[in-house]
């Protein structure tokens, strides 16, 4: 495998990595809180569970279907400007990494723990307290609207660079 093979492969890697750790806290999410309910309004185990599972499912296909397309874009870019693979590797880095990029995932982490640390909470939660599962399904939104972002962000810069 070449140089760009191998950096395209590393790209997927960190993107399935983020995703992998994503799936990993939402899975400790959704096992943390099956304790967690309300005293004023009836939830159970499964309302945290279908929160959980439907961030992670729009998690999973927002990444298979932005990676796909993200990749062909880079290729484009690398025949478009005529690089060879140690040329290409140089010159996509910034559009894979930079600070605006590391805020996104920094973000993202941020909310990640928030959501591990309420399913702690859920789990030494005696009594079923649903606003946990509200502000579980706020933080798993905004989870999602920043990782909506990051690729927003991302394909914005590469198709700049495209039309150039």
């Amino acid at each position: 495998m070449g140089v760009a093979g191998k950096r395209k492969r590393t790209i997927v890697l960190i993107k399935t990595s983020l995703m992998s750790k994503v799936a990993l806290w939402l899975v400790c999410a959704a096992f943390g809180t099956a304790a967690v309910g309300s005293s004023v309004a009836a939830c159970e185990r499964a309302d945290f569970e279908q929160a959980v599972g439907s961030a992670s499912t729009t998690l999973r296909d927002m990444t298979n279907r932005n990676t796909p397309d993200f990749q062909d874009r880079l290729r484009a870019l690398k025949t478009k400007r005529g690089w060879s693979t140690d040329e290409f590797v140089k010159a996509a880095a910034p559009l894979v990494a930079d600070d605006k990029i590391a805020e996104f995932d920094q973000k993202s982490a941020e909310y990640l723990m928030k959501i591990n640390n309420l399913g702690g909470e859920g789990a030494n939660t005696a009594a079923p307290d649903c606003r946990l599962l509200e502000t579980l399904r706020s933080d798993m939104t905004a989870l999602v609207e920043t990782q909506t972002q990051k690729w927003a962000y991302m394909f914005g810069k590469l198709d700049a660079e495209l039309a150039k």
